[in-house]
C-alpha cells in the first residue's frame, strides 16, 4: 500500500492506457472474490483520483468512475452469487484459512442489524465490503432487491473515493504527507468495523456475567 504512490505512477508510464485494465481487475478481484477482502480497494480508488487531477498522467476522473464503478457492481453481484450457490460449503472449518470465521460473523452481524442497506453501507468499510455480498447470497436474499443497493453503493463509493483523491489529493499538505493520508484512509474506513465487533464483543461479556 505505502509503495503504490509510486509505484502506479510508473506503471501508467510504462502502459499507459492499459492501467485502467489493472485498477478494473483490482476492484473487481476485492469486491468479486470473498478471499481477497485484503485489497487496498479505497486507497487505491483515492489516488487513481488524485493521479487523474494531473496533466502529466493520462488518466481521466470520468472513465474512472465509469469503469470501475462497473468492476465494483459486477465484483458484488459475482460474489452475491457464490454465496448463494456456495455459501454454506465455504464457511465449513475447511476454508477458515481463507475465509476468517470473525470475518464472516462481523459481516453476518452487520447484515442482520442493517439489512438491505448493509449492502450500500458495507462499500465504505474494508473487508466488510468482501463479506457482505457474500452473506447476502447465503441469507437467500432476493437478487431484485440486491441489484438495487450493490449499483447505488458501488457507484457511490467509486464515486467518492475518486473524486475525494481528484478534488484533495494534490493539496501540497497531501502530497507531503500522501503515505501517511493512506493509512489514515485504511485506518478510517476500518474504524466502524473495530468499535462494532468491541461493542458486540462487551455485550457477549456482560451477559456472561
Amino acid at each position: 500500500m505505502l509503495n503504490m504512490h509510486h509505484l502506479l505512477p510508473m506503471l501508467i508510464s510504462q502502459y499507459g492506457a492499459w492501467v485502467y485494465l489493472g485498477l478494473f481487475a483490482v476492484i473487481f478481484i476485492e469486491t468479486g472474490l470473498v478471499v481477497f477482502p485484503f485489497l487496498p480497494g479505497d486507497s487505491l480508488l483515492f489516488l487513481s483520483g488524485s493521479l487523474a487531477a494531473m496533466a502529466t498522467h493520462p488518466l481521466n476522473h470520468l472513465v474512472l468512475i465509469g469503469l470501475l464503478s462497473i468492476a465494483a457492481i459486477v465484483g458484488d453481484s459475482l460474489n452475491f452469487k457464490i454465496g448463494q450457490r456456495f455459501g454454506h460449503r465455504l464457511s465449513s472449518p475447511k476454508w477458515q484459512r481463507w475465509i476468517k470465521p470473525q470475518h464472516l460473523a462481523a459481516a453476518q452481524h452487520f447484515f442482520e442489524k442493517h439489512g438491505n442497506s448493509a449492502i450500500f453501507l458495507g462499500r465504505f468499510m474494508p473487508i466488510i465490503r468482501t463479506l457482505i455480498p457474500f452473506t447476502a447470497g447465503i441469507s437467500k436474499m432476493p437478487y431484485h432487491k440486491f441489484i438495487l443497493y450493490n449499483v447505488m453503493g458501488g457507484v457511490a463509493w467509486v464515486s467518492i473515493a475518486i473524486l475525494s483523491g481528484y478534488f484533495f489529493g494534490n493539496i501540497p499538505v497531501v502530497q507531503a504527507h500522501f503515505e501517511l493520508i493512506m493509512i489514515a484512509i485504511v485506518v478510517v474506513s476500518i474504524l466502524p468495523a473495530v468499535i462494532m465487533t468491541l461493542v458486540k464483543n462487551r455485550k457477549g461479556t456482560d451477559l456472561n456475567a
